[in-house]
């Protein structure tokens, strides 16, 4: 995968941008519903800051800063053109610092909180194409917009705290709980992120060669895509609950989902009426989005999303707990109307949950 000039320079100014676009708007509804509860509860920014602010953040950005190369017109003049425009395009107030930082592996991270930044390593740099490191700096711009890097620097603080706890049983008990509860968010944010890219890039193969490439992929000429995307239904129809019981201790300390897994529900979300609707400018507003009164379709919205996973899939593992929580859902429905719930449809044990 070679870093060439691509489509980014030969056509320019032809994506679509989306003045005032509300991140509610392409967040995967998992992570919806976990973000509308966190924006719900009065004060919980405050709250999650302070705790931040145990570590100095200009200590984290002064590191950066005289470790790695800072994106700007002279420094980087193509990716800079990047960081501008994915900025643009989701129409953030600032445009967020990027730096480069050396590192033979691909990875790239927003964090901050009160002046959030990007990195990429050099190693994702010359890994990708122009489109490639669009979409992926369109992605952590997507973080940044829905205020995920507030959460992201949290768990990467909880992280190291972690690790010099983890002598005290009943301490790195309760810390790893909280861990493990941010680490299924945030593999739920990945997947915002994987939307925010494609919107920024606008180009479906592009996304997928970054994928191709995290998996394994050196050149697309030895990939055949259909079977590249068999992979993820492979991996999705386990007929062995002994798999299945492997699937949740491999992602239990993961950040992200696995990248053919992340291919293949980029692409079908990108074939799909929402992400057209999105680029013909049918999309939410921040001036029309009413966190308060939008809570409960987000949280609706992540439950059909889980459900939805659940009843296509074949895993074992996955059946067990979907009909569990059926069961667990009627029963609590019949308790609710016997003790003055109410009898109606809306009420009762059919009514659709909202988790």
């Amino acid at each position: 995968m070679t870093n060439d000039a691509g489509r980014d320079e030969l056509v320019p100014g032809t994506r679509v941008r989306f003045p005032g676009i509300s991140p509610r708007a392409y967040e995967h509804p998992a992570d919806r519903g976990a973000m509308a509860t966190l924006r719900a509860v009065p004060g919980v920014s405050a709250v999650l800051k302070a705790v931040a602010g145990m570590w100095n953040e200009r200590a984290e950005r002064l590191f950066t800063v005289a470790s790695a190369i800072r994106v700007s017109e002279k420094q980087y003049p193509r990716l800079n053109r990047i960081r501008v425009d994915c900025a643009e395009t989701l129409d953030l107030d600032t445009v967020p610092d990027l730096y480069i930082a050396r590192d033979p592996g691909a990875n790239a991270f927003a964090i901050g909180i009160d002046k959030p930044f990007i990195v990429l390593t050099t190693g994702l740099v010359e890994a990708l194409d122009l489109d490639g490191l669009r979409v992926v700096v369109g992605h952590e711009t997507g973080h940044i917009l829905s205020g995920h890097n507030v959460l992201r620097t949290l768990l990467m603080r909880l992280l190291r705290l972690q690790a010099t706890v983890s002598w005290v049983p009943a301490g790195a008990l309760g810390l790893r709980a909280v861990i493990a509860a941010l680490m299924e968010w945030y593999r739920k944010a990945e997947l915002t992120g994987d939307r925010a890219g494609l919107l920024c890039g606008q180009d479906p193969a592009a996304a997928l060669r970054q994928h191709v490439y995290l998996a394994g992929g050196i050149s697309m000429d030895d990939i055949d895509i259909p079977e590249f995307l068999r992979q993820a239904k492979e991996y999705e129809d386990v007929d062995d609950i002994r798999d299945s019981v492997l699937k949740l201790m491999t992602v239990e300390t993961m950040s992200h989902p696995f990248a053919v897994v992340r291919a293949a529900q980029l692409q079908r979300w990108a074939a799909s009426e929402e992400y057209r609707a999105i680029l013909a400018g049918d999309y939410l507003r921040r001036d029309d989005d009413t966190p308060s009164s939008s809570l409960m379709d987000d949280l609706r919205a992540a439950g059909r999303s889980y459900r939805e996973s659940w009843s296509s899939s074949t895993d074992p593992l996955t059946k067990v707990l979907s009909d569990v929580g059926e069961a667990v859902s009627g029963a609590a429905g019949k308790v609710f109307n016997r003790f003055g719930g109410g009898s109606s449809t809306e009420d009762g044990p059919n009514r659709e949950p909202t988790s």
